[in-house]
């Protein structure tokens, strides 16, 4: 009985704590769809909030853009009289000085013939031409009036407007230039002529060979003729110099004439296809283009060639050859008049060479801009230097073994020598036999201690006044195709504490030596800061150094570099227009200057052009009183957005501001440079602006925006002509 009881005492147990389990679920799931419609209205509300945050941010900003676009024909109007009215007004001073520069010439009585005026330099050039047995001291003197005429005339096409210029005088200069380049040539291989008819005379009584070395500001010439002929003699050092070079062994018994010539120009690159970029075959095709098809055709077929001996395949044929191709196939020749076409196809008829490329100038200058064409179609062989690229520093130097001539002979007073056709001569090195023999392997797969014709070797030390930030390379000039090659440069070493740079190469070739152009691109960092009245220091920081550049008026000076490994006190603290600096600092090695295809060889942060363009004036006027930089925003902020940092130069001057502009608007953001994340929200309780003037003149002192008036028109030029050229928004 008492085990019955038991039983159901537990039944009714069982059944209660089944129900309270239920019980206690149903209270768990009514208090957890409780919490979650709580959930649910807190989401909706913080939901509704922010859309409604939004709402009230996208009414103010409309208002404010409303706002903006009432006041924006008088800000543009504002902008227009302080930038642009000081920017006609500084062409305006640039062109009477054009004009006075112009009168200054016409009356300038020293002797020298006006380049541009054709009557003046042809003479020159035919006296010049006539003039026989002139010895390499009155050759360099005459060379650097050459020089100095052809610089003339480039700058005048690379700094007169196009509309200033007119073509038939654009095509005149050019022509001048290609004749004046052709004759320097030439008349150096007649000075070595007349030298190399009286080595025996200069013979050193050591050595009893002939060496000697005449130099000016441009040009070292170091020859050395081999009278001796000593089968041991090994080579050969201009100490002076610092140049030296390794004779081949079968040279040495042999009657020739080793001439190294340095000069600090350079006419070769710009006669290569690789120097301006390419235009496509579909564009800007003109009657001249057709002459030039014509002449390929015709150097396809070599028959009746003639084997080009003497001065011509000395230093001329580097030169004369091709600028004789460019002279008759120059695209601005096709838009001249009929007599002009027709001079040209009778010098390209009578040359009967190959044509095709354009005489290159600097991008300033009043040439046609062509149309860029795809990677793909635009590959180079592996040999061949990218003058896009690739940069020439330190000149040229033609390296040449020459036939020496007969020597002048005293007999009764009188003294003879015998007169060669062709005048001077290269000696053929390596022989032809060698060449076919050699055919189809490559000089590096070759044993040379153990060749038949050993390479030449050179040795020399850079220049001093140019800057190699890598190890420099070596190219070939070749006149086939007319173009830089490093295919037989051989064994090179350089040391770059003592500047010395050695090699060897299969012949006697014309080569220079290169640096990529774009190894400062893109800056790492720059600021523009005031640092006086019309006065402001532009500093950029690269991989391999740090520069400023300093403003003054419409004079700027290269104030200092770090990290120089040479003699820039030729370029350093002098001061100078803004063209020549530029072209200054690129021959140095310091190229800050990004070419209208610069994009191809380098990463760069590309922005809306009109954007940038306008953006580098207002910098330009602003800059009387404001400090600029590079802010790590401006990657984040799109194409048709730039956003750069603003500081006031004053006393107590306040924290780097943010400030973002596009074509339409410009405003002050809300965050800083140390800012986790981009965002373009305003500034607090700031507005927009047509204009990056008046947006920086709501947070600026009434002295700061006084002195932007004061700014001279060539101080805003200068100013906005250095950004442009640099392209820091899109090259940083």
């Amino acid at each position: 009985m008492s085990s019955i009881a038991t039983s159901a005492a537990s039944k009714r147990k069982g059944k209660s704590s089944k129900a309270e389990r239920l019980r206690l679920q149903k209270e768990e799931e009514e208090k957890r769809l409780l919490e979650e419609e709580e959930a649910r209205l807190i989401a909706e509300q913080v939901l509704a909030a922010h859309h409604e945050k939004e709402r009230l941010e996208r009414e103010e900003r409309e208002q404010l853009e409303a706002k903006q676009l009432e006041t924006r024909a008088e800000e543009l109007e504002e902008r227009h009289s302080l930038i642009d009215e000081k920017l006609e007004a500084a062409e305006k001073w640039k062109a009477e000085l054009r004009l006075q520069a112009k009168w200054d010439r016409y009356m300038l009585c020293d002797g020298s013939p006006d380049p541009t005026v054709p009557q003046e330099i042809n003479t020159f050039m035919s006296l010049w031409e006539d003039e026989k047995n002139e010895d390499l001291p009155s050759t360099l003197n005459n060379s650097c009036l050459v020089l100095s005429l052809i610089e003339e005339l480039e700058c005048l096409l690379r700094d007169t407007p196009v509309e200033e210029l007119e073509e038939k005088d654009s095509a005149r200069y050019k022509e001048t230039v290609l004749q004046l380049q052709q004759l320097l040539p030439r008349k150096f291989n007649e000075a070595t002529e007349h030298l190399l008819k009286n080595a025996s005379m200069l013979s050193d009584i050591e050595t009893g060979n002939m060496q000697k070395v005449i130099k000016d500001e441009n040009i070292t010439l170091c020859i050395w003729a081999n009278l001796n002929k000593n089968p041991r003699f090994k080579g050969y050092e201009f100490v002076e110099e610092s140049i030296g070079f390794e004779l081949p062994r079968p040279l040495a018994p042999s009657s020739i004439a080793v001439r190294i010539i340095h000069t600090l120009y350079d006419h070769l690159s710009c006669l290569s296809t690789t120097s301006l970029p390419k235009m496509k075959e579909s564009e800007g095709l003109g009657v001249t283009d057709v002459f030039a098809q014509e002449g390929a055709a015709q150097e396809a077929n070599p028959e009746g060639e003639e084997e080009r001996i003497g001065a011509e395949s000395v230093l001329a044929a580097d030169e004369e050859t091709v600028l004789e191709e460019r002279k008759s196939t120059s695209p601005t020749s096709a838009r001249e008049e009929s007599k002009s076409v027709m001079d040209s196809l009778e010098k390209a008829e009578e040359l009967d060479k190959t044509g095709g490329s354009q005489l290159g100038f600097s991008p300033e200058g009043p040439s046609p801009t062509p149309t860029l064409l795809d990677e793909q179609e635009d590959a180079l062989e592996d040999d061949i230097v990218d003058l896009r690229q690739f940069t020439n520093l330190g000149g040229v130097y033609y390296f040449d073994v020459l036939t020496l001539p007969p020597q002048c002979k005293q007999v009764n007073g009188w003294t003879m020598v015998q007169v060669l056709e062709g005048g001077l001569q290269t000696y053929p090195y390596p022989p032809e036999s060698f060449l076919s023999t050699s055919l189809g392997v490559s000089l590096q797969e070759k044993d040379l201690d153990n060749l038949s014709a050993p390479p030449v070797g050179i040795h020399f030390k850079v220049p001093a006044h140019v800057m190699f930030f890598e190890e420099p390379q070596v190219a070939r000039w070749d006149p086939k195709s007319k173009n830089w090659s490093t295919d037989v440069i051989l064994q090179k070493k350089y040391d770059p504490e003592s500047r010395e740079l050695s090699f060897k190469m299969d012949a006697f070739h014309t080569f220079a030596l290169f640096q990529d152009a774009h190894l400062n691109m893109p800056y790492q960092y720059w600021e523009l800061n005031p640092s006086g009245p019309s006065q402001v220091t532009l500093m950029i920081i690269s991989a391999f150094s740090e520069l400023q550049i300093e403003i003054k008026d419409d004079q700027c000076r290269l104030a200092s570099v770090s990290g120089a490994d040479c003699d820039l006190s030729c370029l350093i603290g002098k001061w100078m227009p803004l063209l020549p600096l530029k072209c200054a600092m690129k021959s140095a090695g310091l190229n800050i200057f990004p070419a209208e295809d610069s994009e191809k060889y380098v990463s760069i942060n590309k922005k809306n052009e009109h954007a940038e363009t306008t953006a580098y004036k207002e910098i330009a006027l602003l800059s009387q009183s404001f400090a600029f930089g590079w802010s790590k925003w401006n990657h984040n902020c799109g194409f048709e957005n730039i956003i750069v940092k603003v500081q006031e130069q004053k006393q107590n001057p306040d924290p780097w501001a943010l400030y973002m502009l596009s074509t339409q608007r410009a405003q002050r953001l809300k965050i800083s440079e140390s800012s986790a994340e981009f965002s373009d929200d305003l500034y607090e309780k700031s507005e927009f602006h047509s204009t990056l003037y008046h947006m920086i003149k709501e947070y600026s002192s009434t002295e700061a925006i006084g002195r932007l008036r004061d700014s001279t028109p060539l101080f805003v030029d200068c100013v906005y002509q250095l950004l442009s050229m640099t392209s820091l928004l899109a090259f940083s």
